[in-house]
């Protein structure tokens, strides 16, 4: 039976996706920092730009890769799969029925 291999791969897209999870945020955090050092050799220090930058630019970093890295994780674990199957079953049991 392939249920222990489930379990044992969604145990592994998880551990993948705490780790991509942290790496997203220390490049946030880097990203951040650019930012900001760009903005200080410009000129355009003020209380006001600092704080949209940071919220910004992390904002925008953490979201957009937060979300491919929840597709990868939705591969590696195997919803994906489930979800194809369930609608492969429906659509199987709806033609039945016409």
């Amino acid at each position: 039976m392939a249920w222990p291999d489930m379990v044992t791969s969604r145990q592994q897209a998880e551990r993948e996706f705490r780790r991509m999870v942290k790496w997203i945020a220390l490049a946030g955090v880097l990203m951040v920092a650019a930012a900001l050092v760009y903005l200080y050799v410009v000129g355009v220090w003020s209380v006001h730009a600092v704080a949209a930058t940071i919220l910004g630019v992390f904002i925008s970093v953490l979201l957009g890769c937060g979300l491919f890295a929840l597709a990868f994780f939705s591969n590696k674990s195997g919803h994906d799969q489930d979800v194809t199957s369930a609608t492969s079953r429906r659509s199987e049991r709806d033609g039945d029925a016409d």
